[in-house]
């Protein structure tokens, strides 16, 4: 039951120099997961143009979309994102807000009209996509919890390689010698007990060899009693975006079979930083622990998608796949520990792990199946539905040669992920030739099992990250929209939509015995982020 984090479960060595990286199911999902985007058109309805085409968002999803156009079109889309995250943690309420705009969508299609009866016309097709936001703060503040981070990472420290095989001391920490606990391989992914020990988080109080416990407690008799916090906080803060760029070749076949091909580099950066807090009450003043981490993420991948469409008349059918993504990763990380114990004649420790660190590995997401279908009530209306599905169990880490040593998480997805599916429903009416209106629906189903979403397994820090959060239920997106054609060539379309997702965060994982009974408990907080987007694109036809 023991996993080791991606994102930054790394790296960590002086002088620049690169080690190695593992990665854990929480942050293959945070790299998989992408959000509704593309023109307002597609997304006021829901993103549901699978099957129908002549919009500039097909291309990466549906490429055979392009082979509807009947003429040529540049066109550009923004987008203004405002985000809330509310929590609740041990009874305390907490709200963010983060606004921001950027630019959603743009791109062209040129249209090759031919002489030919069966084949009509060739249209080649670029654009750029923002598939996720990664913008987002919350809060967490806890009125106090039975086990401290202090708790956990001296857990940690005594069952790094299984119950009753711990680090030793010689191990966690620097010598006259020159040993860099940073620099042992044989502690891969323990690095949050390695800062947390030079930070004064835990020592050698209990009575096993490589036994620790946390430093905030008190000697009763022979046995060490650990002190509960009467307040925690963590402050998380994300931001950074998935990007795509396609460029794709769609034909028509008599007006009857539309085949399309894309090709998609996908562009990743995400920026990670936390600060969390423990306050500990003693003979009327605070004891204290902080932990802050800082991290950078930096991908690139490539990727291929095909797709067909169907004119049946009142009825389009379509269907599409989408290649995985090939990652290629890097990850730029620095953090930073403290203690301040009452009673200590050095009651102030603070570490840091070492300037520079980096690692670089490689990523593959999971494939994508979309299956759709409209139907088309003449110039007046139309009905459109697209279903995906992609399995998470496909994800999958690797290191920057290809090789799959030493990533046992790959397991580990396979035991705590599932498929996914998403269900996108749009529909369209023109008030007059010239004006339309559009509403639509999605959602996504969550791939994570429930032990997961639950922490009945054990997630172990991404390097000195323990925080992380897991989700079950579905994310839903509800949609209006509305369109006008100034000219035959010249056009505007406006959107809005509506994100909700709830969400369980944690400050640190719960650990297991052998008999799998909770030894260290972490309460989990309730995380729900509404996402409002107000979308512009303007459009036109030569």
């Amino acid at each position: 039951m023991k996993k080791v984090g991606l994102f930054t479960g790394v790296l960590l060595l002086v002088c620049n120099i690169e080690l190695f990286a593992q990665g854990n199911e929480i942050d293959a999902f945070t790299l998989s997961n992408s959000e509704l985007g593309g023109t307002a058109r597609s997304m006021a309805m829901g993103g549901a143009f699978g099957s129908l085409g002549g919009d500039l968002s097909v291309i990466s999803n549906n490429p055979a979309g392009l082979g509807i156009y009947r003429s040529s079109e540049i066109a550009g889309t923004f987008d203004l994102s405002m985000v809330n995250a509310s929590t609740s943690w041990g009874g305390v309420n907490t709200d963010r807000n983060k606004t921001r705009f950027t630019p959603n969508n743009y791109g062209f299609t040129l249209y090759f009209p031919t002489n030919s009866e069966s084949v009509r016309n060739w249209n080649l097709g670029f654009s750029y996509n923002r598939l996720k936001n990664y913008n987002r703060s919350y809060k967490m503040s806890n009125k106090g919890q039975n086990y401290s981070m202090a708790d956990y990472v001296a857990w940690r420290a005594s069952n790094a390689f299984g119950s009753g095989n711990g680090i030793t001391r010689e191990e966690l920490t620097y010598v006259k010698d020159g040993y860099d606990p940073y620099n042992n391989k044989d502690l891969a992914g323990q690095w949050l007990p390695v800062l947390g020990y030079e930070a004064g988080f835990y020592d050698h109080y209990a009575g096993g060899q490589n036994e620790y416990q946390s430093s905030f407690g008190r000697k009763t008799g022979n046995e060490w009693v650990i002190d509960s916090p009467y307040k925690n906080s963590l402050i998380v803060n994300e931001r950074g975006h998935m990007d795509e760029y396609n460029i794709g070749l769609g034909m028509n076949i008599s007006d009857f079979l539309f085949l399309g091909a894309s090709i998609s580099i996908t562009d990743i950066s995400y920026r990670y930083s936390s600060y969390y807090e423990d306050l500990f009450a003693y003979d009327k003043k605070d004891d204290q622990l902080y932990l802050e981490n800082s991290l950078n993420t930096e991908g690139t991948a490539v990727s291929v998608n095909v797709g067909a469409i169907m004119n049946l008349q009142l009825l389009r059918l379509g269907v599409a796949y989408n290649s995985p993504r090939w990652y290629d990763m890097t990850d730029y990380f620095w953090a930073q520990a403290g203690t301040y114990v009452n009673g200590y004649d050095d009651p102030s420790i603070k570490n840091q792990t070492p300037e520079d660190a980096y690692s670089e590995y490689r990523f593959r997401t999971p494939d994508k199946w979309i299956f759709s279908g409209s139907v088309i009530l003449g110039q007046s209306a139309l009905i459109s539905a697209d279903y995906e599905i992609m399995d998470y169990r496909k994800m999958h880490f690797s290191d920057k040669d290809g090789y799959d040593g030493g990533y046992s998480m790959n397991g580990y997805i396979d035991d705590d992920y599932t498929s996914a599916h998403t269900l996108k429903l749009g529909a369209e009416i023109k008030v007059t030739p010239q004006f339309a209106v559009r509403a639509g629906y999605m959602t996504q189903t969550s791939p994570m099992r429930k032990a997961l979403f639950n922490n009945d397994v054990e997630v172990l820090p991404a390097g000195t990250i323990p925080h992380f959060t897991v989700a079950s239920k579905p994310t839903n997106y509800y949609t209006v929209g509305l369109g006008y054609r100034f000219t035959p060539n010249f056009y505007i379309d406006l959107a809005c939509a509506y994100r909700y997702n709830s969400s369980h965060a944690y400050a640190f994982s719960n650990t297991y015995k052998n008999d799998k009974t909770v030894d260290v408990y972490s309460e989990p907080g309730s995380l729900k982020t509404k996402t409002t987007r107000l979308v512009l694109t303007l459009g036109y036809k030569f």
